[in-house]
C-alpha cells in the first residue's frame, strides 16, 4: 500500500481527468495501464475513499476525486513555477507576476501602470494574459494567476476584491451612421447592423459574441482586427459600426468622423476590480505591484472629480 502521493500520481490523476479514460491517462503519464490502475488503487487505499467512477464507456472523477485533481492541478502548477523561477535566478531574475486582465484593462489601463513598474523593478518579468472577466476571477481563485483585473466585484473562493477603475463600453458610428440620429441604443437593436470587431481570442470580443447570443442572434462580422485605433479607422470608413471601451473611442473622436453613442444596457458600465487570492502571501514585487495599482486607481478617480 502507498504510504504517500507522489508527483506522478497528481499528474496521473490529472489526465486521467483531462482524458475521461484511465487508458489515455496512463498513455500520456508514460506508465502502462496495469501500472496506472495500481497507482489509483493504492491512491484510494491511502484516503481511504474512491477517486474514479469506472463504467464500460470509461471512468469519471468522484467529488473526492475532484477535489484531489484540483489540489493536484495546483501542486504541478507551483512545480512547474519554481522551475521557472530557478531558471530565472540564475539568469538574474529574481521573481515574476502573473497578471490575468480583460480587453478594457488590458489595452487601456495597464500599459501605462506596467511601463512604470517594469521600469522601477528590472529583476521581475511580468506574464500577462487577456481572458473574460470570470476567467480571470477563476484563474486567481485556482493559484493560475497572481493578480487579476476584471468587471467582476464578486465570485471565486478566497478571492479579495479591490476597487479599480471605472470605464463604459459605447457603440461607435461613422458620425453620419442612421444611428447617429439617436444618442442611446440597446444592445439588442444593432444586430441588424455590420460590426467591426477585435479580434477572436479577445476578451471583449467574446463578451459580446456572448451578448448577441444572449438575444437570439449571432454578432454580423464585417471584420476583425487587432486593435481599437484600428477599429475606429474602419468604423470612419463606414465599414460598419462597433463596440469599445469609451476611453478608447474618445482618443479618436478628434481626428475622425465618428460618433460615440451610449448604450442602455447595465453591463455597459465597467466598474473593474483588481483581485487577488484573500489568503494568498504574495512576494514584495508582486504587491508593489497590486500597491501601485491600487495609487493609480485612486489618481484617476481624483482626477474625474476634480471639476
Amino acid at each position: 500500500m502507498a504510504t504517500h502521493i507522489n508527483l506522478t500520481d497528481m499528474q496521473l490523476m490529472v489526465h486521467v481527468a483531462s482524458a475521461l479514460s484511465l487508458t489515455k491517462g496512463a498513455e500520456r503519464s508514460h506508465l502502462s495501464l496495469p501500472a496506472a490502475s495500481n497507482r489509483v488503487k493504492n491512491m484510494e487505499a491511502y484516503l481511504g475513499t474512491q477517486l474514479l467512477y469506472r463504467t464500460s464507456q470509461g471512468v469519471s472523477l468522484t467529488p473526492s476525486g475532484e477535489a484531489l485533481v484540483k489540489h493536484a492541478r495546483i501542486v504541478l502548477r507551483q512545480i512547474e513555477h519554481l522551475r521557472g523561477d530557478m531558471r530565472e535566478f540564475s539568469s538574474g531574475i529574481k521573481g515574476r507576476v502573473r497578471v490575468y486582465a480583460n480587453t478594457t484593462a488590458m489595452n487601456e489601463f495597464l500599459p501605462t501602470a506596467l511601463e512604470r513598474y517594469l521600469v522601477a523593478h528590472p529583476d521581475v518579468n511580468i506574464e500577462l494574459r487577456e481572458r473574460l472577466s470570470h476567467e480571470v476571477v477563476r484563474a486567481v481563485a485556482d493559484g493560475v494567476a497572481d493578480i487579476g483585473l476584471t468587471a467582476q466585484a464578486s465570485g471565486g473562493v478566497g478571492v479579495r476584491f479591490l476597487p479599480y477603475r471605472t470605464d463604459r463600453l459605447v457603440l461607435v458610428t461613422h458620425a453620419r451612421h442612421e444611428l447617429a440620429r439617436q444618442r442611446r441604443h440597446l444592445f439588442a437593436s444593432l444586430l441588424d447592423h455590420d460590426f467591426v470587431c477585435l479580434f477572436e481570442a479577445s476578451a471583449i470580443h467574446s463578451f459580446l459574441q456572448q451578448a448577441a447570443e444572449d438575444q437570439g442572434r449571432l454578432l454580423k462580422k464585417r471584420v476583425e482586427v487587432s486593435n481599437f485605433e484600428t477599429c475606429c479607422r474602419l468604423i470612419a470608413a463606414q465599414v460598419g459600426i462597433g463596440v469599445i471601451p469609451e476611453s478608447a473611442a474618445s482618443r479618436y473622436a478628434d481626428s475622425m468622423p465618428i460618433a460615440i453613442l451610449a448604450l442602455e444596457d447595465g453591463w455597459a458600465l465597467r466598474k473593474l476590480h483588481i483581485c487577488v487570492q484573500e489568503a494568498s502571501e504574495l512576494p514584495a514585487f508582486a504587491r508593489q505591484l497590486v500597491d501601485l495599482l491600487v495609487a493609480d486607481a485612486a489618481v484617476a478617480r481624483q482626477t474625474q472629480h476634480t471639476p
